[in-house]
């Protein structure tokens, strides 16, 4: 009944506007109402709605998704928190210490606004922003050696959605991108529609096209995700919400399924549980598990919350989720979906962290927590100050996570107790999280507030040039 009340809801608030003042009360009687049905449905005035979105099979496709050999190298962070969305980075020489004058290489001015995390493709390090004022939705390329803006490709220009639909925290390019070592690829809301891109390394545009229609609530936030010769791209939303697989070749739909009416804001992983590859995705009440091949459903178990921010994670046996808006759950499955354990923790747009055993996480208002990944049991929790949106990073033994102030914590990643190794600051405001890689760590930055804020990439490493 909560998508017929929604777009009741919708269809009287567009209507009423198409009425003058006078006409008000006669609207409510049966044969204004159907007339107005009639014009509303051929008349582009009024209320922005989402396009038709309907399932599409492989067979109705005739395309399939097969195994590829990605052209990266060790040390790239291709997409959002990594290679494997885990946020663990390989072990390297890394700096735990940096300020504005200490262990900063390089920090450079980024157009526009935007949450996308960085990503480090070879020498390059990528982003998507967008400006308001122009209503451009770009991406960046820059140099990792001295961070001299390489190129900038504008992939939109014009259909914004209105403002009062996007969060106040949020932004017009919240998703962060993915690259196989040969392409980027990006998802943007624009004109009512979730639309993919493929960008070669080099700002030359691919293809384009159309995933489905959105209806925004607060924006989009889900980054694309790859696997094999595929793209997989998330959009729940309270018009019809979906997920799809499209061709990395040809951006061509190979299969698209339906999840509903809720908006939700979770980016989808691709695991391998219990040694069968997952879809995993939390929001609309439930984690629930795709083949990724197909769009199958594996299962759906009912916990969290409606709405969800952060990415599923798993030790490869079990996975971890947590949420949200309304109800508050931090869970643990089995490989199948069922509940392991449960807690009323709630980290919404932070994502967790597994690692040997313990599960960690910093919650939207400041708290680090450890728990017992196996039992659920708390093995520590600590305040840290602050509030954050970026996701934990773990390198050597460590975690790395920044609060909305500018201030990264750096902290063990042991279960026997919370041990701050060091906190750092740089600008005044951090809502990306961190890429890592080759002893380097890209890090987005805004300095300012209001009109004056300008957004930064910095690059911190203790390498000499």
């Amino acid at each position: 009944m909560r998508g017929w009340s929604k777009a009741g809801a919708l269809f009287l608030r567009c209507a009423v506007s198409l009425l003058s003042e006078s006409s008000i009360v006669e609207f409510f009687t049966m044969n204004r109402l159907i007339f107005l049905c009639v014009v509303f449905s051929f008349s582009s005035a009024g209320c922005q709605q989402s396009q038709a979105v309907s399932p599409i099979d492989i067979s109705q496709s005739g395309i399939s998704i097969t195994p590829i050999e990605h052209a990266l190298l060790d040390e790239d962070w291709p997409s959002w928190r990594g290679r494997d969305h885990t946020g663990i980075a390989r072990d390297q020489e890394i700096p735990t210490k940096w300020d504005a004058g200490f262990n900063i290489r390089w920090q450079s001015p980024i157009p526009g606004r935007g949450h996308s995390s960085p990503i480090v493709i070879r020498n390059v390090v990528y982003l998507a922003s967008a400006n308001n004022t122009e209503e451009s939705q770009n991406v960046f390329a820059y140099d990792r050696t001295n961070g001299k803006l390489l190129w900038s490709k504008t992939v939109h220009q014009g259909g914004f959605p209105p403002a009062k639909q996007v969060h106040k925290k949020g932004t017009n390019a919240n998703g962060t991108l993915a690259s196989d070592g040969r392409n980027l690829y990006a998802t943007f809301l624009n004109s009512g529609n979730i639309l993919a891109s493929a960008i070669s390394l080099d700002g030359s545009e691919i293809w384009q096209h159309e995933v489905g229609g959105f209806t925004s609530k607060f924006g989009y936030a889900p980054s694309p995700i790859l696997y094999g010769s595929s793209i997989i791209v998330a959009a729940d939303n309270w018009g019809v919400g979906f997920i799809a697989a499209l061709d990395a070749k040809t951006g061509k739909i190979i299969w698209r399924i339906i999840r509903g009416d809720t908006s939700s804001y979770s980016s989808p992983t691709i695991a391998n549980v219990d040694g069968r590859d997952q879809l995993l995705i939390s929001g609309c009440g439930a984690v629930t598990s795709y083949d990724p091949l197909t769009g199958k459903e594996y299962w759906r178990t009912p916990c969290i919350a409606e709405a969800t921010c952060g990415t599923v994670v798993t030790d490869g046996t079990c996975i971890y989720a947590s949420g949200g808006y309304p109800e508050t759950e931090t869970v643990c499955l089995s490989s199948t979906g069922e509940k392991i354990w449960s807690d009323s923790t709630k980290i919404y747009e932070p994502s967790m962290l597994v690692s040997e055993g313990s599960l960690f996480a910093a919650s939207d208002n400041g708290v680090a927590y450890c728990w017992n990944a196996k039992t659920g049991d708390v093995c520590w929790r600590q305040r840290l100050g602050g509030n954050f949106s970026a996701s934990p990073v773990l390198c050597n033994g460590l975690l790395y996570v920044s609060n909305l102030s500018g201030e990264t914590f750096v902290f063990e990643a042991t279960p026997d107790e919370y041990k701050l190794i060091a906190q750092n600051r740089i600008g005044d405001d951090c809502y990306a999280s961190p890429a890592f890689s080759d002893g380097e760590i890209f890090l987005r930055v805004g300095t300012g507030s209001g009109e004056n804020r300008q957004e930064s990439l910095v690059c911190i490493s203790e390498k000499k040039l």
